[in-house]
């Protein structure tokens, strides 16, 4: 299609085809966000594998992603793939689960259900007010555990789901 924003990836030994249903949901999620929340906007990819969701965020008009993983070849995957698709300059990769400090408009974390509960205190600490997140990596019956997890600091929306895996999103409440 001639507006579709395209993608070329090689994941090398990461993780983040785009192929996963958790891949999907956090790709239809960000496709789907109206044009004024992304634009200009900073983002997270907490755990990014290959990077597929901070190259894609920026592609869709974010003015930069932080590219988190503790896995060295998800960082260089992340890196490679960046040069890939043109956007080196505006995603940047830190191996730090703080994120160097930073904080963002929209954080995305595509890992497992035990970590997104253990870490959120930790990635609600990134999310500037009234910015929004999506988690995934869980199954549905995961959902209620890690929702409750976030809901100090976020108002949670409804799930998505594909194949019985889950996505919940969520605006940070003003302090």
């Amino acid at each position: 299609e001639p507006d579709a924003v395209r993608i070329e990836l090689d994941p090398g030994l990461a993780f983040g085809t785009g192929t996963h249903a958790t891949t999907r949901l956090c790709l239809e999620w960000l496709d789907g966000l109206p044009a004024p929340a992304l634009q200009d906007r900073a983002v997270i990819d907490y755990g990014c594998g290959s990077g597929i969701l901070a190259i894609a965020a920026v592609k869709l008009g974010a003015a930069g992603a932080a590219a988190m993983d503790i896995d060295p070849q998800a960082l260089l995957a992340t890196r490679q793939n960046a040069e890939r698709n043109g956007v080196s300059d505006q995603v940047q990769t830190t191996a730090d689960p703080q994120v160097e400090g930073r904080t963002a408009d929209v954080l995305l974390a595509n890992i497992l259900a035990g970590p997104l509960v253990e870490l959120a205190p930790q990635l609600a600490a990134r999310v500037r007010p009234r910015g929004v997140l999506a988690l995934s990596g869980l199954l549905v019956e995961q959902a209620t555990t890690v929702a409750e997890a976030y809901r100090p600091w976020f108002d949670i929306g409804p799930i998505g789901t594909s194949d019985g895996w889950a996505l919940l999103t969520g605006r940070r409440r003003a302090p």
